[in-house]
């Protein structure tokens, strides 16, 4: 089974997210793409994240009406910060007939060399790169492991829309309907 992985904080998931994954899942021949809630960026601040559980469970419901998404809480059992690396390697021998690939914006595979084990990432698994607004020149864009998909340019950030709901201002149409009623029932973000 080929499997495109889909790392993020989802804090919280919003329609961009699903809006790419289904654009990739097509592009890239994917069976199936399985959204990796990470704990603890290393790469970034974790100040306004919420519990990793509130967020595995706001993927869960937004995700659950497509039978070719999942969602994974592996990285909440590995060492943290977690590293991608680490769950590619845990991921192949704990499912050895899948052919997992990593699913990256544009903006990520100009830093993409700062990753750990980067090179190891493209060589044993590939990335699969969607755009993203701003995204600058990469050496990477040659590399043979490295396919670039046709999906919507989307500039839906999970920060605008922690401040909109600070602000108690609208967020709907930027989350689904689901994960939005989660976070009004447990009044997140506030």
């Amino acid at each position: 089974m080929n499997v495109g992985l889909y790392f993020g904080s989802f804090n919280p998931i919003h329609i961009g997210h699903l809006v790419i994954a289904e654009a990739v899942l097509g592009h890239a021949r994917l069976d199936e793409i399985w959204f990796v809630v990470s704990p603890q960026n290393p790469l970034k601040e974790n100040k306004t994240l919420l519990h990793e559980f509130d967020r595995y469970d706001m993927v869960r419901l937004a995700i659950e009406d497509n039978d070719r998404f999942r969602v994974s809480d592996i990285e909440f059992h590995m060492p943290k910060p977690s590293y991608t690396i680490d769950t590619l390697t845990y991921l192949g021998e704990k499912h050895p007939n899948h052919r997992f690939k990593l699913i990256i914006g544009g903006d990520n595979l100009a830093i993409f060399p700062k990753w750990k084990n980067s090179d190891m990432i493209i060589e044993n698994f590939g990335l699969i790169v969607y755009p993203r607004p701003g995204s600058g020149k990469s050496k990477l864009e040659e590399h043979p492991h490295v396919q670039f998909v046709d999906a919507p340019l989307m500039d839906i950030s999970a920060t605008f829309i922690r401040k909109c709901i600070k602000e108690n201002r609208s967020i709907r149409y930027l989350v689904p309907e689901k994960a939005l009623q989660f976070i009004k029932d447990r009044k997140l973000y506030l």
